[in-house]
């Protein structure tokens, strides 16, 4: 005996649910990943796809939350706390150096808006930060080096204020530093580059020291921005960010060393070191504030003018423009006293077993 089956008739819906499907039958989502597919035509579609239905959701989100704040402050309740993101910055690992403003060990509080680092008042570089002394800047290369290593010691002259350039020639660097403290240089910065690209900084803090190793990468030039402006000889403003932990303090004082504290607002100038997971990133910018009219149309116009006579029909916007050079640093030793390979004493140094985690920093 064969099976028998069991027919639905055409107008029968006793089978079927709300939407018309099969009871009985489960829909299977489809979980392909993009990177399963082989087709690249196809991948980019269902990747694409993707992106847009995340935006979608992003875009839900945020207007449900705007939707929930405007409803708490009707009701006169506390809006929903704004949620932060996880990133590598905040969930670094917790370094017993970083100095916060509530250690009383590490901060001098003069005012409840001044606080200071309680070992700024005895280091190398209070006199030149107190503006008791000149910065004076000598900057060279090593004794072998490509064309573009004086190409950045040349757009380093027009950054730092009272900055001077040198041939290194075949000069031994000790004999330099006893030269630059004879004709009381505060600094010296050596530019070492292989046969193609600068791919280091020195930096030796005179007369007594310390003296910063950093490996230099990402090297763009004035000439090779887009666009670029040309610096003028204003004193710059200095912008240093993330510069937490005591080492991190004592390269940002050293790098606060070499620049005048007594910035030209006028010349709009600003030069910024961003540290950003122990990446220094160093950036030249100059920037102007415009007004700019607001386009409105006749018909919004006047109503508002209707309305109220006195509203604002201008903006200020502010516009920067990149003046160059543009490179990254990193630190790798950092040493007291000036420098000296052989018999000198180190603070610290960067060692390739100290990188246990993506989310551990030292600066």
């Amino acid at each position: 005996m064969g099976g028998w089956v069991k027919r639905k008739s055409a107008g029968s819906d006793h089978d079927d649910d709300v939407d018309g499907k099969p009871k009985g039958k489960k829909i299977k989502k489809d979980k392909t990943l993009p990177s399963m597919i082989k087709n690249k035509e196809k991948r980019s579609e269902v990747y694409s796809k993707l992106k847009r239905e995340k935006r979608i959701e992003k875009r839900k989100q945020a207007k449900a939350r705007e939707v929930a704040i405007q409803r708490a402050l009707e009701l006169g309740e506390e809006p929903p706390q704004k949620s932060v993101p996880r990133t590598i910055e905040n969930t670094r690992e917790v370094d017993e150096t970083i100095c916060r403003p509530d250690d009383e060990e590490v901060m001098i509080v003069l005012s409840p808006d001044v606080m200071l680092f309680a070992a700024n008042n005895a280091d190398e570089f209070s006199g030149i930060l107190k503006q008791e002394i000149i910065p004076k800047i000598l900057i060279t290369t090593n004794r072998f080096n490509s064309t573009r290593g004086p190409a950045l010691c040349d757009e380093l002259v027009s950054v730092i204020p009272n900055a001077h350039f040198y041939k290194r020639g075949t000069y031994e660097l000790k004999k330099i530093v006893e030269y630059a403290k004879n004709k009381d240089f505060t600094s010296i910065i050596v530019v070492h580059t292989n046969r193609r690209e600068p791919d280091a900084m020195l930096i030796i803090g005179l007369p007594d020291g310390p003296t910063a190793h950093f490996k230099l990468s990402n090297l763009i030039l004035r000439k090779d921005i887009k666009n670029h402006g040309n610096p003028t000889s204003h004193k710059p403003e200095l912008v240093l960010n993330n510069f937490t932990t005591t080492i991190g303090h004592r390269v940002g004082r050293m790098i606060q060393s070499l620049f005048h504290q007594d910035p030209n607002f006028r010349g709009r100038r600003v030069v910024t070191f961003h540290n950003q997971r122990d990446f220094i990133f160093f950036r030249h910018h100059r920037y102007i504030f415009e007004t700019k009219e607001q386009k409105v149309n006749p018909k919004e116009k006047a109503a508002k003018d209707s309305k109220s006579k006195n509203l604002p029909q201008q903006k200020v916007i502010a516009r920067l423009q990149e003046c160059g050079p543009r490179f990254t640093l990193k630190l790798r030793t950092l040493q007291n006293g000036t420098f000296d390979t052989q018999g000198g004493e180190y603070e610290w140094v960067h060692k390739s077993d100290m990188d246990t985690s993506r989310r551990r920093f030292f600066l």
